[in-house]
């Protein structure tokens, strides 16, 4: 007997995929446009098949999937790989990593808002 859903609804498939963190985030991402399927935007009660290419817009960036399997359950992070492929392409990964690296820029200490501590030595100092 096979296990795997005959249709799943996008929202449903994007939470089980890690790719939200919970299924109202996927719902709410879904109804704002920002999930299309072979570039029709979607809403969260669409129903996806294997096969199909999904690219969800998450700010400034693009990313793409296509669905290899189906399932309405939660995959562990290791077994993503066996129901959906990345197919975003390498220029936008790019741009992902120079993004993440950008707004991670190490803060120098003392540059900034002072710490507690910092205060309570100046409240000292002062009085």
């Amino acid at each position: 007997m096979n296990n795997t859903p005959e249709k799943v609804r996008i929202d449903k498939w994007l939470w089980a995929m890690r790719l939200f963190k919970s299924r109202f985030i996927a719902a709410e991402t879904c109804d704002k446009g920002k999930v299309k399927i072979a570039d029709q935007q979607v809403k969260a009660s669409r129903n996806i098949k294997v096969g199909d290419m999904i690219s969800i817009r998450n700010g400034a960036f693009t990313m793409q999937f296509e669905v290899l399997q189906l399932t309405e359950n939660r995959q562990p992070a290791k077994s993503v790989a066996d129901f959906c492929k990345d197919i975003t392409p390498e220029e936008e990964l790019d741009r992902i990593r120079v993004h993440s690296i950008e707004t991670s820029a190490y803060r120098k200490r003392g540059e900034g808002r002072p710490t507690k501590k910092d205060r309570r030595e100046l409240d000292e100092f002062i009085s």
